[in-house]
């Protein structure tokens, strides 16, 4: 069994930190924590199911450097990514004397490390804190990079900051604890580096897969750590995403739509949207002569053979219709100039940014996927 911890850097100038993956991170976290103090005390925030597995572990540790700590428990689920739980969250940070030399915790995944991440950047102008990302989706993907923010009703991560934590722990270990679905949501997001700029990391995937999926704590650490390791690159190249860093999207101008189409609700999980986006972002170069159809059809073969959502028919409940969800893709972020951007592929691993995209070609597209 794999023991050691991979450390990867990410190079920002003065706000460059570094992400640490492995097992036992928890349980160390005093020790990791400790250095960056300037007084000895910090505030946790995280939810329910997430507490009741790790906080008091994570308490523990710091207790054992002496570390004492508050911690505010929000509601489970991607609700809780909203204007009501910000500004409770703010208010509780601010009735803890929270500091701008302190340091804020977020315990969680991607809805806590972005909701947090969000408070930290605006409260007293920003203070610092730490991910500790427990779902394989924040840890591959949500907490690293600075994206912080919440949803609203026009749509998702519409309101956010860039403001980058001072250090992540990302403990493989606690990834056993996920429901299957969970773990397998997360996955879309591993998936989407291999297609977006690493075709041998998808190779890799395609026969690591399935053992990872089943509890192989190597190989896990292993992807999380490419992973990371490639979302730290394009990071350092392209911190505010003017450029480069808009293809970690792949998928995403799909799977925003779909998960603003379902109410953010556990009909689709965020990682079974991008999933669900990324094979229609290959069907859709396919469509337009981009790449062959043999990049779609291995896509999809992936994805089922890991036990994936992979269609807009694996989605339970009704979907609106093509143009309900134009519409809804017509509110994403990347959107300039009142034209969509999408992030489309020439093959596996070879993605680009374009707004050269038919409304025809989509709505055909859409029309026969919604079949």
């Amino acid at each position: 069994m794999r023991e050691t911890i991979d450390t990867v850097p990410v190079n920002l100038g003065d706000r460059s930190y570094e992400v640490r993956v492995g097992q036992g991170l928890i349980a160390r976290a005093g020790v990791e924590i400790a250095p960056l103090l300037r007084r000895k005390r910090v505030a946790i925030v995280t939810e329910e199911t997430v507490a009741a597995l790790h906080l008091a572990p994570l308490r523990a540790a710091l207790q054992a450097e002496g570390i004492p700590s508050e911690a505010l428990v929000l509601p489970p689920g991607e609700g809780t990514k909203s204007w009501p739980q910000f500004e409770r969250t703010v208010e509780w940070l601010l009735d803890q004397k929270v500091e701008r030399g302190d340091l804020v915790v977020a315990l969680g995944g991607g809805v806590i490390g972005d909701l947090v991440g969000f408070a930290a950047a605006v409260m007293r102008r920003g203070v610092r804190f730490v991910q500790i990302p427990t779902s394989l989706l924040a840890q591959v993907d949500s907490s690293v990079g600075g994206k912080t923010g919440i949803n609203t009703r026009q749509g998702k991560n519409l309101v956010g900051a860039f403001h980058q934590p001072s250090l992540v722990l990302a403990d493989i270990g606690v990834l056993d604890t996920l429901p299957g679905r969970d773990f397998l949501a997360g996955y879309g997001e591993v998936v989407k580096y291999g297609l977006l700029g690493d075709a041998r990391f998808f190779e890799w995937l395609e026969v690591n897969g399935p053992a990872l999926a089943r509890g192989d704590r190597a190989l896990r650490q292993e992807a999380v750590r490419h992973a990371v390791a490639m979302k730290a690159g394009i990071v350092e190249r392209d911190e505010t995403e003017q450029g480069e860093r808009a293809l970690l999207n792949l998928g995403h101008t799909f799977g925003h739509a779909l998960e603003a189409a379902t109410g953010y609700s556990d009909r689709l999980l965020h990682g079974e949207g991008v999933a669900i986006g990324c094979l229609l972002a290959f069907d859709l170069s396919a469509r337009l002569g981009l790449c062959s159809q043999e990049a779609p059809e291995r896509v999809a073969a992936h994805l089922a053979a890991m036990g994936m959502k992979r269609r807009l028919g694996d989605i339970p409940g009704d979907l609106p219709g093509r143009d309900g969800l134009i519409a809804l893709m017509a509110q994403d972020k990347k959107v300039q100039d009142g034209r969509m951007r999408f992030i489309l592929a020439r093959g596996l691993g070879e993605s680009f940014v374009t707004s050269d995209v038919p409304r025809a070609a989509l709505a055909s597209l859409l029309d026969e996927a919604l079949r």
